[in-house]
């Protein structure tokens, strides 16, 4: 969108991956949006931190959500091909919800679309694990990667999938004043 960034990465001291932790009973969509405003609280914090100035502070987190089953980044191995036989030959939801913060005004806004696998044989799923692609992605795969041989629809934000909704991201920017 040609607007100029820096990247506010996690301190070595900071566990991000323990703001994903899933409540139980927590819903999809609310689970994706309470870690994204914990996203942005540690990202205001570690602006603080380290006496940057104020600056608006986009931040984002996507998740893979078979009803209310929620398909976080895997484990392990095991865990990514126990995720993708559940996937394979079904729809499922992937949600994606963004907040922007500049200092006390904040915008948060989510994308929610559909996607259908096309079945999966286990010596496929093998393959893909062994790629190590589903490894650090939200159930197990990466719609921009070798996956995309096994989606056989998409219903909704293709850049939600890939993890940050340029639709919402641009109303979100336009609305704090930053784009036209």
């Amino acid at each position: 969108m040609h607007i100029r960034h820096v990247l506010l990465l996690p301190d070595a001291d900071e566990d991000a991956e323990a703001l994903e932790v899933v409540l139980p009973g927590e819903a999809p969509k609310a689970y994706v949006q309470r870690v994204t405003a914990l996203k942005l609280e540690s990202a205001v914090k570690r602006l603080a931190r380290r006496g940057l100035p104020s600056a608006p502070i986009l931040c984002a987190d996507t998740t893979v959500a078979l009803g209310r089953t929620i398909f976080g980044k895997p484990n392990d191995a095991q865990d990514a091909r126990r995720m993708l036989r559940a996937l394979a030959n079904r729809q499922h939801r992937v949600i994606t919800a963004i907040v922007l913060g500049w200092g006390e005004r904040q915008v948060g806004l989510c994308s929610e679309s559909k996607v259908n696998f096309a079945d999966m044989n286990e010596a496929a799923i093998a393959s893909y694990v062994a790629s190590g692609e589903p490894m650090g992605k939200a159930g197990a795969y990466g719609v921009q990667g070798r996956a995309a041989a096994y989606i056989a629809r998409i219903s909704g934000s293709y850049s939600g999938i890939m993890g940050l909704p340029l639709f919402e991201t641009h109303q979100a920017l336009q609305i704090l004043g930053f784009v036209h």
